[in-house]
């Protein structure tokens, strides 16, 4: 199969990962209408196979990856990325058409299995099963190379669009925070000198969480051990954390500025976020923003929210900054649950929030 046939087996339209059959299924169909502006299923099938058609030239892509299976407390941000990708449609029905002349193609969403996180914790005959399931019309010789679980196709579809455009640049929807792995693995292997900024409460630094090697609570231990260490992992917003900062820098090598540090002196932390970012050498940035990282009184609909965080408007100027002055690769927005309910309104304006934060990491990266 050639890349946008095989990406088109590991894929679905924008809005379509979760994997439904009858409740919900009609709500989901409309919604892709809407995003393709479309008036039939088999419309928007077409638009979304023009759109892989178009990566070669592409400037950047968007990949949903509807996936909490890598959660840990409160589940829903599977629904993520549906919810982000209809509040950006509400919210400037103009975008897409904009997005799409400035080079952003729209790869759709990961494939989700729903049981699956990475394909390593498979047996074979597990694997067999399910590329069974999902490619019945494919010969077995053929299927037995397509990845199934949802890390393992996101890292399958970006290696293969950055292969066919290695400087593209990759925005992600999640999911879950272990949904961001699987677009540094592709990208590091595709873009030497990679640096990450991770937005984030909590540190994520476990090598292996109850011997689970990728979940949400280590994707950045193996993302920091992937670019080098160094302190080319910089981590902001951290207040959750069984350990204190010294420890993780001194053990792990990474680069943490802590809420209470940013919000003494949000100016200064700025400076010296963007300061260090530029000492490690690195050429470019992948930003990771994990809503949690806001302060809960602004974004409350995600698994685990935290007081005491930072304000929207130090990420909006710290993305803009990093785009500006060093360059960024690619971004996502992760955790966000809109149905996880802990104020009024909470889950439309934490979605609301994330859509503003994708919008702006999509612009800062292709300026």
């Amino acid at each position: 199969m050639n890349p946008v046939d095989t990406l088109a087996r590991l894929l679905r339209p924008a809005g379509g990962g979760i994997h439904l059959v009858s409740t919900g299924k009609a709500e989901q169909l409309a919604l892709q209408r809407r995003l393709y502006g479309a008036s039939s299923e088999a419309e928007v099938q077409a638009r979304w196979r023009a759109d892989l058609a178009a990566i070669r030239s592409a400037r950047g892509v968007l990949l949903g990856i509807p996936s909490d299976v890598g959660a840990g407390f409160e589940r829903g941000a599977n629904l993520g990325p549906s919810a982000i990708r209809a509040r950006l449609l509400a919210d400037d029905p103009g975008r897409r058409a904009r997005a799409r002349a400035a080079g952003l193609v729209d790869l759709g969403d990961v494939r989700v299995v729903p049981q699956l996180l990475h394909d390593e914790m498979l047996s074979e005959a597990q694997l067999a099963a399910t590329r069974a399931a999902l490619h019945p019309d494919l010969p077995p010789d053929v299927r037995a190379a397509l990845p199934v679980s949802p890390l393992s196709v996101a890292e399958r579809a970006l290696a293969l669009v950055l292969a066919e455009n290695p400087r593209v640049k990759v925005f992600a929807l999640g999911g879950d925070h272990s949904t961001a792995w699987p677009v540094v693995k592709a990208l590091a292997g595709a873009r030497p000198g990679l640096g990450i900024v991770q937005i984030d409460a909590h540190t994520d630094l476990l090598a292996e969480r109850l011997g689970v090697r990728y979940c949400f609570g280590t994707w950045s231990y193996h993302a920091n051990d992937l670019v080098g260490r160094g302190g080319r992992l910089v981590q902001v917003g951290t207040r959750a954390s069984g350990r204190d900062r010294a420890h993780w820098e001194s053990t792990l090598g990474v680069r943490q500025f802590w809420a209470a540090d940013v919000a003494r002196d949000p100016a200064a932390a700025l400076d010296a976020i963007v300061g260090h970012v530029k000492a490690t050498g690195v050429s470019e940035v992948y930003f990771s923003n994990d809503i949690d990282g806001t302060d809960a009184a602004f974004a409350d609909a995600t698994g685990t929210p935290e007081p005491a965080g930072l304000e929207p408007a130090f990420v909006s100027a710290l993305v803009a900054r990093l785009g500006g002055e060093v360059g960024l690769a690619g971004g996502d927005v992760m955790e966000v649950a809109p149905h996880v309910v802990r104020s009024a309104g909470g889950g439309e304006r934490t979605v609301a929030l994330a859509a503003r934060y994708l919008a702006e990491t999509i612009d800062a990266a292709l300026g």
